[in-house]
């Protein structure tokens, strides 16, 4: 009878354990479960704050990362571009030889040969007279747009502005667009120069001029009647004393349908961020990827935006 109280006692407290360790065991699958939908939902949150950063703007078709307005998201869109393609730590120039006389470079099937003047250089104020790597990314970008169904330029209005050595500008003619090249007095002569070497010996999509424009002038009728489809420029916020002509001509230049495509080098952080914080009050402002430029030319030093008016 003993024995039986004992075997009873003891199948008693084997029950009790194993009922102890299949409640621990559910425990354990509901604790992971609920850790498994807490993670779901951040990463669920994460996506849609993802997605929340990405949008199309204006004629492009590719998904740029929206810099959103807020007291604080020009300085964090530096902090960002700067932590993550850490300019400083890549070669400057590398598309473009400034103590060279020429650029050559092919683009949409033909060879263009881009003349420079590297003794202006030197120049206070004076940087359209060489190439410089954000209009090559800028000119080869566009390609690659209108290869990749992007981006339509055949038939479209552009302006370019600060056009310099008129690299960016030729691309676009050759891709189609109806260009005008736009910089200083003193800068027309070379420029025109790069249009008659360039594109007269092709048979052009579309056209290409020149004309003088000084930011915060009142624009010729040209230029605005009617308003431009695009609006491009490469290296164009270079000093915090052109941010606010810049702009004042961006917003003559731009209507409602009208597509801003700017690329700039990264050297200065405070006058890029100057520039976003400013260009804030009346653009939506995207920055494109990397992986949406051509492959061949991409660079940590550059960087491209999308802007559209408010």
């Amino acid at each position: 009878m003993t024995q039986n109280y004992e075997q009873k006692k003891e199948k008693s407290g084997t029950l009790e354990t194993v009922k102890w360790k299949t409640n621990a065991v559910r425990a354990k699958r509901k604790q992971i479960t609920m850790a498994s939908n807490e993670a779901a939902e951040v990463k669920d949150e994460e996506e849609e704050r993802e997605d929340a950063t990405m949008a199309k703007l204006g004629s492009y078709g590719g998904e740029v990362r929206l810099v959103v307005d807020g007291e604080e998201s020009a300085a964090e869109e530096i902090m960002l571009l700067w932590g993550i393609q850490q300019p400083t730590l890549s070669k400057p120039n590398s598309f473009v030889s400034q103590s060279s006389l020429k650029l050559s470079i092919d683009s949409c099937g033909h060879s263009l040969s881009i003349l420079q003047s590297p003794s202006s250089l030197g120049t206070p104020g004076v940087t359209g007279s060489v190439m410089w790597d954000s209009g090559v990314v800028l000119g080869k970008f566009l390609e690659h747009s209108v290869d990749s169904g992007m981006l339509v330029l055949q038939g479209k209005k552009i302006v370019e502005l600060g056009s310099g050595c008129g690299l960016v500008g030729c691309i676009a003619a050759l891709l189609g667009g109806e260009v005008i090249l736009t910089d200083l007095p003193d800068r027309l002569r070379l420029l025109r120069k790069n249009i008659e070497t360039n594109m007269k010996q092709f048979c052009l999509r579309g056209s290409v001029t020149a004309t003088e424009l000084i930011w915060g002038d009142d624009a010729d009728l040209e230029l605005v009647k009617p308003m431009p489809d695009y609006v491009l420029g490469s290296d164009v916020v270079y000093s915090e004393g052109a941010v606010e002509d810049l702009l004042e001509t961006l917003g003559q230049l731009c209507g409602p349908n009208t597509t801003i495509f700017l690329a700039g080098e990264l050297r200065n952080d405070a006058i890029l961020e100057y520039f976003l914080e400013a260009a804030m009050n009346n653009f939506r402002i995207g920055r494109v990827d990397q992986n949406l430029w051509h492959p061949d030319y991409c660079s940590n030093r550059v960087v491209l935006y999308v802007l559209v008016k408010k």
